[in-house]
């Protein structure tokens, strides 16, 4: 994990604005959850394009850790024909796109932990590679989306799967808000991986074991800002909460179940 699912979710809505903010206008069939390029066919939809730029994070060291750190991110949104590199969905291609329903796929990292983030004698989860199939339905301004991902290699090794909705609002031409929910599910050995403890760690902690079963990880709200400062250059922040449910919420590696978040970024829209 990259501190939390939820700043992972979060992060394509406002890193790929580059191609969002270029745009004077938004149609209401725009894309909700990533507020950028529209992704239908036909004139308001969205064409060839790359916007590449960095960010920050000020995020926890891992889900449910006590302790944050700022964290760099790159701002890529990458479209060519139906080949992609973006943040949410990886290095991938849409293999239906339509003003209502975009199905793809993609290869994506797997994050992990370091090993002086985790409690001592917890030691630390890898980082990885994981390949990502997504179905995103537009409808009414609102963009629903559900994705899966099997880590293939290094981290968990184990399943997710996550939800989203959000709903973009123009204020002006130049100022955008995006509103969105979501959250992940876990399957055993992903959930296990991460938070539990087995006996080897707990003689090293001190923890007491812990294991942990397939189901909801987390859930969050957050609520992000783009402003378009020329027709090519974008800023945004974007702020949110997650909070751990489920077994998971119970580990003993987990100090604080409900944790906020913070990103902002500058991009260029080539």
């Amino acid at each position: 994990m990259m501190s939390s699912r939820a700043v992972i979710l979060a992060a394509p809505f406002f890193f790929w604005s580059g191609a969002a903010l270029a745009q004077t206008e938004i149609p209401a069939e725009a894309e909700a959850a990533v507020p950028v390029q529209p992704e239908g066919p036909g004139p308001d939809g969205g064409g060839d394009h790359i916007s590449i730029g960095a960010g920050a994070a000020y995020m926890p060291v891992y889900q449910g850790a006590e302790k944050y750190r700022f964290q760099p991110l790159p701002a890529i949104d990458i479209q060519l024909g139906r080949f992609f590199v973006n943040f949410q969905d990886g290095v991938g291609a849409n293999l239906f796109d339509s003003e209502s329903v975009t199905v793809g796929v993609g290869l994506t990292p797997a994050d992990g932990y370091r090993k002086k983030d985790a409690p001592p004698g917890i030691g630390k989860l890898s980082m990885g590679v994981g390949a990502r199939g997504f179905v995103k339905f537009r409808q009414f301004g609102f963009e629903a989306t559900l994705g899966t991902t099997k880590i293939l290699a290094g981290s968990t090794k184990g399943v997710l799967v996550d939800a989203s909705l959000s709903y973009p609002v123009m204020i002006s031409e130049k100022l955008m808000l995006n509103p969105s929910i979501g959250t992940t599910y876990g399957d055993k050995k992903h959930n296990n991986r991460y938070f539990g403890v087995n006996a080897q760690q707990a003689l090293a902690s001190g923890l007491p074991q812990f294991r942990a079963g397939s189901g909801f990880i987390d859930a969050k709200a957050d609520l992000g800002l783009q402003y378009r400062l020329t027709d090519r250059i974008g800023v945004g922040v974007v702020g949110g909460v997650t909070t751990l449910l489920g077994d998971v919420k119970d580990s003993p590696i987990v100090k604080r179940k409900t944790q906020p978040f913070g990103i902002a970024f500058v991009s260029y829209n080539f």
